[in-house]
């Protein structure tokens, strides 16, 4: 690739240089935006170094774009990191100092030097990311690349610059870039550089829980997740933050009869869903929809191996794994806990004679999640046996079907009963109580049963049938 000319597609470039020059500032581009250049990715973050302030430089280079583009640019400025943003247009532009790095055995946190590029270059997490483009007049447009980021490239690898053990003990959280990284871009990990992972796990201790979370994030919407995941666990690096998932592996044989491995089955049905979905939570879901199967396995000598409860102690799971990975705890930590609690109930529908009362407590639960849980149930069909597979998926689609019909017809998606609690107390001077709490229950069991349609009439006609059996009389208003 010409660098030069591609730096010239971009007149971010130019300006950026022309004020480095007029500042007598030393300035390169690099980090990520130089490794998405020459693998030909798409990047909208670019990271500029200049030896010196790069605070001033960002400022300096925001009145240029407003002289030129005629509005105002605003510059974000975090002191505490010697680190400025400007965006332009799609783009942010980082601008920092070169510096140099030390690092105290109890914190991630380094103490900060300035330095030169190779002194920056040097505390770059590895090779692909080391690389720079100079800005500067005398070398315009040259790649400089000390430790064969270009190579590593060329042969999909991630790699170290310095000693890895140096690199991860220093900062830990390195570790889960380096499985970040080689899951988004499918490359392998140096022998030298994965065994430093395992060597240096447990420091990924010394890491915020946000921040591992961030990167496991970034894992599980690269294609194939399943990868990443691989990675994290042979390199020990999984059990330090999320030992559920990996309580999942192995096979445990008694007479003979053996359950399937769970771990790679959770990852086969992730893989299956980042298919059909890029939803991050969808994802999650699939990781997390048999994560109580250790806990309820049992061994029962006439039917083997059972998880009977797995998907409700499951459900009743998620928030405290969400909490403990610092995943949010609002609507989409109950969306993924529907879909656990939910995952068995349309693979016990797939029969040749399945009912419109099973259907409508389906879509009634599910409600909008509905789609999301038919795609998590037909990735759940793992089966190594491809004409099962193929049984099960015609079965879902016959579901599926049916579905369609009883929603047209009972609207039952999300449904509120029409006939609500205060209606009840008012038609028989009742207070709040739990007889008014089984009355509404009745009305909602009678509707998914097909006993009565949500309407008014028939609905307030089998509520007076209701109490009447329990003894209620109505209260005529005066």
């Amino acid at each position: 690739m010409n660098l030069k000319e591609a730096l010239h597609s971009n007149p971010i470039f130019s300006l950026v240089a022309q004020t480095a020059q007029q500042m007598q500032r030393e300035t390169y581009v690099v980090g990520g935006y130089v490794r998405d250049l020459l693998l030909k990715r798409p990047s909208k973050d670019i990271d500029f170094v200049c030896v010196g302030d790069g605070i001033s430089l960002a400022q300096q280079v925001a009145k240029n774009l407003k002289s030129q583009a005629g509005h105002t640019t605003d510059v974000s400025v975090f002191k505490n990191f010697g680190t400025a943003m400007v965006k332009h247009e799609d783009y942010e532009l980082e601008f920092v100092g070169a510096r140099k790095e030390s690092y105290q055995d109890n914190s991630r946190k380094p103490t900060v030097e300035t330095g030169s590029l190779q002194d920056d270059q040097n505390r770059r997490d590895f090779t692909i990311n080391a690389m720079a483009i100079s800005l500067n007049n005398d070398n315009y447009g040259d790649l400089l690349d000390p430790f064969d980021g270009v190579k590593d490239l060329k042969r999909k690898m991630i790699r170290t610059p310095l000693d890895p053990a140096l690199t991860f003990s220093d900062d830990p959280l390195r570790m889960m870039r380096a499985v970040r990284f080689a899951s988004q871009l499918e490359f392998d990990i140096a022998p030298k550089t994965f065994d430093a992972l395992a060597d240096h796990a447990e420091r990924l201790q010394i890491v915020s829980q946000e921040r591992i979370t961030t990167e496991l994030n970034k894992i599980i919407l690269s294609s194939p997740p399943s990868y990443g995941f691989k990675l994290l666990f042979h390199s020990q690096l999984l059990r330090q933050f999320f030992p559920e998932m990996v309580a999942l592996q192995g096979v445990e044989t008694i007479d003979g009869k053996s359950h399937k491995d769970n771990f790679y089955h959770t990852l086969q049905v992730l893989d299956n869903v980042s298919q059909v979905s890029d939803d991050l939570w969808l994802r999650w879901a699939a990781i997390l929809h048999d994560i109580a199967k250790p806990p309820t396995k049992r061994f029962h000598p006439k039917a083997g191996w059972t998880f009977h409860g797995h998907e409700d102690r499951g459900a009743r799971m998620v928030p405290h794994i969400f909490r403990k990975l610092k995943l949010p705890l609002d609507q989409k930590m109950k969306f993924v806990q529907k879909l656990v609690r939910l995952h068995l109930r349309p693979i016990a529908l797939v029969k040749k004679e399945v009912t419109d009362s099973a259907i409508r407590r389906l879509l009634y639960e599910a409600g909008d999640s509905i789609e999301a849980l038919m795609k998590l149930c037909r990735a759940d069909i793992t089966s190594k046996n491809h004409s099962r597979v193929k049984r099960y998926l015609q079965n879902f689609d016959r579901v599926e079907q049916k579905m369609q019909v009883v929603e047209e017809k009972d609207h039952l998606r999300n449904f509120q009963p029409v006939i609500t609690g205060e209606d009840i107390m008012i038609t028989f001077h009742l207070k709040p109580s739990r007889i008014v709490g089984e009355i509404k229950s009745a009305l909602r069991e009678a509707v998914l049963d097909g006993k009565i349609r949500n309407e008014r009439d028939e609905a307030y006609a089998y509520m007076l049938k209701i109490a009447e059996a329990k003894g209620l009389v109505r209260i005529d208003p005066d």
